[in-house]
């Protein structure tokens, strides 16, 4: 059980070093196991972005607010902030960014992963865009079909494997399933309540005004099946 800092990620006190990047200890342990069995069958897994601090998910999120960070709309168009009302704002944001202290990088628990391979020479950048990993051609395609089939057997999932009203599709959005459950159990809407009330977030009237409904539609509403039913057509 985490505690309220470290849930939120105010603290990083809960976590480990693997592959220059921080992870629960737990979910480090599973991560190399899975990175071992991907290697015997000739695939090359890295993670792109593990734990996220509270304070950069809160700048992320500001700047976002301001306009100093690209606002996209659901279909991944840029948006103009200057048009949009507060509301519009914050459900964009949400689309494609956690409201800080409800991020599930702040747990340890979830990563973002990618092949490395195609981007080795530096002529290929890594833009994290579902294509990348399901479209036949992506750098991360094989990867991604790999992991369809067995990041389950080391107790991962994909907890944005299609898009449900929530946050966007993100194939490549990893979580180790026995850690995360518990930190989404405890993270309560009294708790989120508390830590945006203490930040000095844009729009903090709006998202205490919605925070019920943020929590539901965006925290809450994950995949907890193996993710791509019906989705992934055979590797």
């Amino acid at each position: 059980m985490l505690s309220s800092n470290e849930l939120t990620g105010a603290s990083e006190t809960h976590l480990t070093a693997v592959d220059g990047h921080k992870l629960h200890p737990d979910t480090a342990q599973a991560y190399l196991a899975m990175q071992k069995a991907a290697a015997t069958n000739g695939i090359e897994l890295a993670i792109a972005s593990g734990f996220r601090s509270l304070d950069r998910q809160l700048s992320i999120w500001n700047r976002k607010w301001r306009g100093k960070l690209p606002l996209l709309s659901k279909q991944g168009e840029p948006l103009d902030v200057s048009t949009l009302t507060d509301t519009e704002k914050m459900h964009a944001i949400l689309h494609w960014s956690a409201l800080p202290g409800s991020s599930r990088h702040h747990w340890g628990s979830d990563f973002d992963i990618y092949d490395p391979r195609p981007f080795q020479s530096n002529e290929l950048k890594l833009r994290l865009v579902p294509a990348e990993y399901t479209d036949a051609e992506g750098p991360c395609h094989t990867l991604w079909q790999w992991l369809t089939q067995h990041a389950h057997e080391s107790g991962f999932f994909f907890p944005y494997a299609r898009y449900q009203g929530g946050v966007a599709q993100e194939p490549w959005h990893l979580s180790y399933r026995p850690v995360a459950k518990e930190c989404h159990q405890q993270l309560n809407l009294q708790l989120l309540a508390e830590t945006i009330n203490s930040l000095a977030i844009e729009g903090k009237h709006i998202i205490l005004e919605n925070l019920e409904q943020i929590k539901k539609q965006y925290v809450d509403t994950i995949t907890e099946d193996d993710g791509w039913t019906n989705i992934w057509c055979g590797y």
